[in-house]
């Protein structure tokens, strides 16, 4: 028997700069959709940057940038082009008649992640409900193409195979998806009550900035960790004990700039241990170019949630990344971020965030751990006293 490799899809991906926007933000955004098509399996082979006000209402860039980039496609063999942001249904037609691949948006592309990455009945239930929610306004001229190209990103999940659905038969699964997901979100409401009055802390964060790495290390479990984007979707319930302390640390899933809307609503039951939780545990990559808008967009959806306003502590991770090296005193040249030691970071503005206490930490190689263990006692022992006044410490 002859076992023969599934050949890995090729993919361009294309972008708006958009007016007021640096040229830095635009390569960092689309460094992002180069790390998502990586983690759904295909290989990005080449990005294209057009300059525009706002997109092309019929196909999303200029009619030069698409003459060039459908050179591109034939002359290179390229599998698909991936746009950096949500497609209306008509331009994906008038894209696809263009170029003559597939064509994905990136709502679509993290669908696809998310439906890869689901591994219990309850995130797959949420991922085929988001799924559904997308195909239905996109089903007009959609099913011809899927019935030219089978199978590949983007594709997994109800696409494949149900060819003959239909908006009717769409929305009945759609129903009946959503009666399954509240059955089980009032499970899991069940679950939660049953937990008591233990201080609940959530670690939250952007997608891939070493949460799941982090709650190993604090809660002594083996939670799935991987250096790919959403390589957590179900949360992951731990207790964990500091000091004489003991209280419930939950990994949820991580945060991405434009998550798409029907995503955040599918996984509702799932960003409850956020909603819940006593404690927000904040953690930021510090070793990214993009960290602080990273920190803008956790905020957002923490606003989304409504639970911005809960009391949070700021970990900043990765600083393993850093190369510091000692200067002689004579050596002039500016100190480069990447080589800044803990004591230089912990003398810039983030250390003194007047709203959360930070810290400053590796959770690959455990720099610092006990300086994060002492702050988190401390918060959780805050809230405990409160909830039990009459117990010693």
């Amino acid at each position: 028997m002859i076992i023969t490799e599934e050949k890995q899809e090729r993919a361009i991906l294309v972008g708006i700069n958009y007016p007021g926007q640096a040229e830095r933000e635009v390569d960092d955004f689309l460094g992002e959709l180069s790390f998502l098509t990586e983690t759904a399996g295909a290989e990005p082979v080449k990005r294209f940057i057009q300059k525009l006000n706002v997109p092309n209402p019929r196909t999303f860039v200029g009619s030069g940038k698409i003459t060039e980039i459908a050179s591109f496609i034939k002359e290179n063999n390229i599998d698909i082009a991936i746009f950096d942001d949500e497609l209306t249904p008509s331009q994906i037609r008038n894209i696809e008649e263009a170029l003559g691949c597939r064509i994905l948006d990136r709502t679509n592309l993290i669908l696809d992640i998310f439906a890869h990455r689901a591994r219990t009945s309850h995130a797959r239930t949420q991922v085929e409900l988001a799924q559904y929610q997308y195909l239905l306004p996109r089903l007009t001229g959609m099913w011809t193409h899927l019935e030219r190209q089978r199978g590949g990103i983007g594709l997994r999940g109800p696409g494949e195979t149900e060819i003959e659905t239909d908006r009717r038969i769409i929305r009945d699964k759609i129903s009946l998806l959503k009666s399954q997901l509240k059955k089980i979100d009032t499970q899991m409401a069940t679950q939660r009550k049953s937990r008591g009055k233990m201080v609940r802390v959530a670690l939250v964060g952007y997608t891939n900035v070493g949460k799941s790495t982090l709650m190993n290390l604090l809660s002594k479990s083996d939670v799935f960790a991987e250096n790919k984007l959403f390589a957590t979707l179900d949360t992951t319930v731990r207790k964990v004990v500091i000091g004489n302390l003991p209280f419930l640390l939950s990994d949820t899933v991580g945060f991405i700039r434009k998550l798409p809307h029907d995503l955040v609503e599918s996984f509702k039951s799932t960003l409850d241990e956020v909603r819940e939780s006593d404690l927000l545990v904040h953690i930021v990559d510090i070793s990214h170019p993009g960290f602080e808008e990273q920190i803008k967009v956790v905020n957002e959806t923490l606003r989304e949630l409504g639970s911005f306003d809960k009391p949070a502590l700021i970990v900043f991770n990765k600083i393993d990344a850093f190369s510091y090296t000692a200067k002689d005193e004579d050596d002039l040249t500016p100190v480069l971020r990447e080589n800044y030691s803990l004591a230089d970071l912990q003398n810039t503005w983030m250390a003194s965030d007047k709203h959360h206490q930070t810290v400053f930490i590796s959770a690959k190689t455990k720099e610092n751990i006990e300086e994060l263990r002492k702050l988190l006692y401390e918060q959780v022992k805050q809230i405990h006293v409160k909830r039990y006044p009459f117990l010693t410490y």
